[in-house]
């Protein structure tokens, strides 16, 4: 008789929101996890189906006010930045409970944070050992993975320039002026440029293989006119040989099971959906543009929590996570 291995027991905090139906999306029909609360303070007692209708037919769960701590594993943070750790702060966690935070509050590395950063393309083998992890943010893992091959040839020597369109769900669940459909329908715009709030776990990321770094990210993000995704394009100046830089991509690549360099140019819709990141490099004189593509909601945020709760807890680092793209 086969031996009968028990599911992780999955909690969600802030479950009501875009990051925390996609937890639930992706859980209810993971083969190793069973999802023992949702909470909610604002729909405590709701089905969650009334707030993700989406999930009709697929989940009877109720929102709960309050967790079942003996009876969970892992935890999943989806509160909005800054609440992560003014809950911590307030609760007290058993340390048999490992924790993975969705929002930026432990992302940077300083005195006291033992939070791993969640990129298993640069930290597997400590997030397979870490009782708590901080998930990348969005833009960071778009980019970061566009840029971590170029870092560790040390090529990062003079300004990089990126440029990155974010959908309207990286803006969060509540509405406000920049997400209502009359302004974002038809329409593109920037905000925080060159000051965005994920450059520095950017900075922090390169720095890993690239020590000496001192070029500046000039990062522009865009505001784009569809729900889901991120695209960007990085620039780098370099003398190095693209097939020399293309074959290192692939190389730094090869056992990542989402993250894919492609031959040609990738485009959004492939990767909307699933939790891949495409990747591709050609060379313009001494320019190295670099094109890389994610779905903000899955590889950018909850099905990279996914993939770091697999590594963590021992599991197939696909398992629950292999998504078609939409594609059309």
């Amino acid at each position: 008789m086969d031996s009968y291995t028990p599911k992780i027991r999955v909690g969600i905090f802030g479950g009501a929101g875009y990051t925390g139906g996609e937890l639930i999306r992706l859980l209810v029909h993971h083969p190793e996890a069973e999802i023992v609360f949702v909470n909610s303070e604002s729909h405590a007692g709701k089905a969650v189906t009334d707030v993700h209708e989406g999930l009709y037919g697929d989940t009877d769960l109720l929102f709960t006010a309050d967790p079942l701590w003996t009876k969970t594993d892992v935890v999943f943070f989806c509160f909005g930045h800054g609440k992560s750790a003014a809950f911590l702060a307030k609760h007290s966690i058993p340390d048999s409970i490992k924790i993975i935070d969705l929002a930026q509050d432990f992302r940077l590395a300083a005195p006291g944070n033992d939070y791993v950063y969640g990129l298993p393309e640069l930290n597997r083998a400590s997030i397979a050992t870490a009782r708590h992890v901080a998930n990348p943010g969005c833009f960071a893992t778009c980019i970061e993975l566009a840029l971590l091959p170029a870092a560790q040839l040390g090529l990062l020597n003079d300004d990089v320039a990126v440029n990155a369109i974010t959908g309207s769900t990286g803006a969060g669940q509540k509405p406000s002026a920049t997400t209502h459909f009359s302004w974002r329908q038809n329409n593109i715009s920037v905000y925080k440029p060159f000051s965005h709030q994920h450059l520095p776990e950017i900075y922090q990321s390169l720095q890993q293989l690239q020590s000496d770094l001192t070029a500046n990210i000039d990062f522009i993000p865009y505001r784009g006119d569809f729900a889901r995704g991120i695209f960007a394009t990085t620039v780098v100046r370099t003398e190095k040989d693209i097939a020399e830089i293309a074959e290192a991509y692939r190389t730094f690549y090869a056992d990542t099971p989402f993250t894919h360099c492609v031959d040609t140019p990738p485009d959004l819709k492939q990767v909307v959906n699933t939790n891949k990141a495409l990747v591709h490099v050609e060379k313009f004189g001494n320019k190295l543009l670099i094109t890389s593509c994610i779905d903000n909601l899955l590889k950018g945020a909850s099905g990279q929590a996914v993939q770091n709760m697999n590594i963590m807890f021992g599991l197939d680092e696909t398992a629950g996570l292999q998504l078609k793209a939409t594609a059309f």
